[in-house]
């Protein structure tokens, strides 16, 4: 399967990614959007693969006016019950359904390490006023521990968890290098929960059922020797926030 169908195939688990997935810490959200802040003046604000509106509802809360873009009609459905009055249109990084220079931000979570990188920069470019801020999000369990290490080989390294380990995002022109930032926190988590997060992954909403079979049998090992997990204790999945944002000239 392509990677462009992978990047399409959430909706088929939205419920699953509403419930299984992170927020973002808002910290890291603000820090996206602290370039183009002005007193006394909400921010204009597309948030693109937005999903089911895990970043948009941050965004929103610190008094952005917010569009949501996505390809996903079942994930755009999902958003719009759960983030009310925000404007949802289909679309892509790629092809975005806005005017020239009519924003002062564009965010994406969890999303850019789908994209052609220079089609994207071009495209957030035009819709971007001059000085305008892209900014890209990423929660990534933190490996460092080691049931989570084992979860992630249980389940499989993502395509996004690879990039962060490697080189890292990059943007093309207009936008200047990238500034990075990150945070680690903990997500209070149990089983059921842990099962959605699984469920949300791309590979696992694409896999085959033996494939599927095989990904729950290790990720149920996993399970088994985190002391309280399968009894219904909630236990801490770190995680590592990295947030990059680049400028507009």
């Amino acid at each position: 399967m392509t990677g462009s169908e992978k990047s399409t195939s959430f909706g088929q688990a939205a419920s699953a990614y509403e419930s299984g997935r992170p927020g973002y810490p808002a910290e890291a959200v603000a820090w996206l959007l602290d370039p183009v802040r002005e007193e006394g003046r909400a921010l204009r604000v597309a948030d693109v693969g937005a999903g089911t509106g895990k970043l948009t509802r941050a965004v929103v809360e610190l008094g952005a006016d917010v569009v949501a873009i996505d390809p996903d009609a079942d994930m755009l459905a999902a958003l719009r019950s759960s983030v009310h009055g925000v404007p949802t249109f289909a679309g892509t990084a790629e092809r975005l359904p806005l005017p020239d220079a009519g924003l002062d931000a564009v965010v994406m979570g969890q999303a850019w390490h789908w994209v052609d990188v220079e089609a994207a920069s071009r495209e957030v470019g035009r819709v971007l006023r001059s000085g305008g801020s892209l900014g890209l999000i990423w929660n990534i369990r933190d490996d460092a521990v080691d049931w989570v290490r084992r979860l992630t080989a249980a389940m499989g390294g993502s395509n996004a968890e690879v990039l962060l380990a490697t080189t890292g995002p990059r943007v093309a022109e207009p936008f200047a290098p990238l500034e990075h930032e990150q945070w680690r926190w903990e997500r209070p988590i149990t089983l059921p929960l842990l099962r959605e997060l699984v469920s949300s992954r791309s590979d696992v909403i694409t896999a085959d059922p033996e494939t599927r079979a095989r990904i729950d049998a290790a990720v149920d090992e996993v399970v088994a020797s985190v002391p309280g997990l399968a009894d219904g204790a909630t236990v801490a999945l770190p995680y590592v926030t990295h947030a990059f944002r680049a400028r507009r000239p």
